[in-house]
């Protein structure tokens, strides 16, 4: 493994003193430097000088650089799948898998800005004749925004991390990056950011548009979203860690944007018809999608919204025998296999909530939870509708469906929501529907959401505490827009305007 434990800044890498050690789910341990905010500016000061070529470079020039490093990535593919494994206690395939996303977003991002669209181009042309008074040409593009902060994830060590969608994104805008990299996987994150590097050098770009700060104390990633330099942040991580951070860039005396995805349920909604004919197999689908990657994905449907009768009862037994059959999986550390118990617990201790099935996770392993709640009581305790990160399913029943509408108005932000239906339930799903459009950013029909395509048509992202910003998503195409701003010029000369706009 060719790791040397140390951060990159603008094209060196620099080692300091205090070291931390990885904590892997199996291989061996290894030792890397502790980030510093000192660290922390010299990369924002980088970024800053890089901006004013990498900002203004043609999108020839970034399509390049993004396909180069999806190049150098699956050059060291076999590397990063032994150490992700190692560190993440992710299956080989799954990280193989999360590979190709990772380049196939960095490719997709490439060949999207090489149309264009994504500048928003509008023009009014001069009317020097209008009474009473003339119009000015005005021409108007999307301009990136300067240096961003990435957070890498602790769920995606690829796809959501060094090199994952918001580096992706930024780099696509034209916006340096400096990321700060996540405890659980340094040495994924550092051979990721060996793969930009060599990029950067075939390709010749500036060295300050990226860098990789690791993990170590939150003095660091405080020190980065009050830079000055730091003109937005993504995020994707806990509702505490994220809604710190947000804090943290409004407080500036220039506030700044943060991207953040922090937490979701993803409620399923099953409607009676469906029910009738698929009950089973819907139990035996949704166990599927809890368990999947051990619970841990954002998109996780932690709720099943069943209207009470045989055919819910059906529906919770399928569940009930497909979760018992799941072996325990090793979760991604040692800090969210304890917080998956912890919420298990307060789940459990929730009103009126009844046990259908329960488990003995052992450190780092878990196992899944099922537990069952009527409407009303989950609509009089607010803790049944916060997320529990892992393989654990809460079934709330309810009489009818206007208490099923009920549970969707009461329902926070999400980033998913999900009916199950058939032709016959179409009534109902028809005045679901603008409910959910105002709790979430995608909506599906017969599917489960584990799963998030990368394409222009996606979105990843929702009211609070689903992320920060609603109007983003930090999957697809349509992310590159959160690090750009509109600009208009007026009366500008062609010979000066931007090549883009001229």
């Amino acid at each position: 493994m060719s790791l040397n434990g140390k951060h990159l800044v603008a094209g060196k890498w620099i080692a300091t003193d205090e070291k931390f050690q990885s904590e892997p789910a199996h291989g061996d341990i290894h030792d890397f430097s502790v980030g510093t905010p000192e660290l922390v500016d010299r990369a924002a000061q980088a970024g800053e000088e890089a901006f004013w070529t990498y900002g203004y470079s043609t999108r020839q020039t970034r399509a390049g650089f993004l396909n180069a490093i999806a190049d150098e990535i699956e050059a060291r593919g076999d590397e990063l799948t032994t150490i992700g494994s190692q560190e993440t206690g992710l299956p080989e395939a799954r990280l193989q898998g999360e590979r190709g996303r990772t380049t196939g977003q960095l490719r997709l991002f490439a060949t999207h800005i090489l149309s264009g669209d994504y500048l928003d181009r509008r023009f009014d042309g001069a009317l020097p004749d209008r009474a009473p008074l003339p119009r000015p040409d005005i021409r108007l593009m999307q301009r990136p925004i300067g240096p961003v902060a990435v957070f890498g994830a602790s769920n995606f060590p690829l796809a959501f991390s060094t090199a994952g969608g918001d580096t992706a994104a930024a780099l696509a805008a034209g916006c340096p990056v400096v990321v700060k990299g996540h405890s659980a996987h340094p040495g994924t994150g550092e051979i990721v950011a060996q793969a930009i590097d060599a990029a950067i050098k075939k390709t010749g770009v500036h060295p300050g548009v990226f860098s990789l700060i690791q993990g170590g104390t939150r003095e660091v990633g405080a020190s980065l979203v009050k830079h000055p330099l730091i003109k937005a942040v993504g995020f994707t991580g806990s509702l505490g860690g994220g809604r710190a951070l947000f804090d943290l860039c409004a407080q500036r005396d220039e506030p700044i944007p943060f991207f953040g995805e922090l937490g979701s349920v993803n409620p399923m909604f099953m409607l009676p018809e469906k029910m009738k004919s698929s009950a089973q197999d819907l139990g035996n689908g949704w166990a599927a999608s809890l368990t999947m990657g051990a619970g841990q994905f954002c998109t996780n449907p932690g709720i099943a919204v069943v209207i009470e009768g045989s055919d819910g009862e059906k529906f919770a037994k399928a569940a009930t025998a497909a979760l018992t059959e799941s072996a325990p999986q090793v979760m991604l550390t040692d800090g969210i296999a304890k917080a998956y118990r912890d919420g298990s617990e307060r789940v459990a201790a929730g009103t009126g909530v009844q046990a259908l099935l329960t488990s003995t996770c052992d450190q780092r392993n878990a196992s899944p939870y099922l537990f069952q709640v009527t409407g009303a009581d989950w609509l009089a305790d607010h803790n049944l509708s916060e997320e529990v990160f892992g393989p654990l399913g809460l079934i709330v029943t309810v009489k009818n469906a206007t208490e099923m509408a009920a549970i969707a108005k009461s329902l926070q932000g999400q980033l998913t929501c999900t009916i199950h239906m058939n032709d016959d339930d179409a009534d109902q799903a028809r005045a679901l529907l603008p409910i959910l459009e105002r709790k979430a950013g995608r909506i599906l029909v017969n599917g489960f959401p584990t799963g998030v395509e990368v394409c222009d048509a996606m979105v990843h992202g929702g009211p609070y505490p689903a992320s920060t910003n609603f109007g983003a998503t930090s999957v697809g195409t349509m992310s590159i827009r959160r690090f750009l701003r509109p600009v208009s010029y007026q009366n500008i000369p062609t010979n000066v305007l931007p090549d883009d706009l001229a």
